[in-house]
């Protein structure tokens, strides 16, 4: 592995991190902002594709005002490419719910998000 892939890996792992921070701080506004222009987003697969920045914020704005919490729980980079599992913690009328999707991430070269596709389905939620 030369120095130039170690940066471009830890360049997306940062871009991972702060994918996660942003949907627990929000506001959609600025989790779209991690996304390229033309970006994709698939949420779960098999879901609807949404395409392009503004589809994106209307997609994150759901979580706008939600107490929302994230852990990563593990990253694998390959070339341009990121698949992660982590933790969601978010409040729902009084009651606490976990899930723990595997989301695959490509990115640009200037490491914007370029399509994003989450493994999960509602099953997979739970009740703390």
């Amino acid at each position: 592995m030369t120095h130039q892939e170690l940066l471009t890996a830890d360049v997306i792992r940062t871009a991972v991190t702060n994918y996660l921070d942003a949907v627990s701080a929000g506001p959609s506004r600025t989790i779209a902002a991690l996304y390229a222009e033309d970006a994709t987003l698939e949420d779960p697969v098999g879901g609807e594709v949404r395409v392009g920045r503004e589809a994106i914020e209307a997609f994150y704005s759901a979580l706008d005002g939600v107490d929302c919490k994230t852990e990563l729980l593990t990253v694998r980079v390959s070339g341009n490419n990121a698949a992660f599992h982590f933790r969601v913690v978010t409040e729902i009328d009084g009651k606490a719910y976990a899930i723990e999707p595997i989301d695959v991430m490509t990115f640009d070269d200037r490491g914007a998000i370029a399509s994003m596709r989450a493994y999960w389905s509602p099953s997979d939620m739970t009740e703390l």
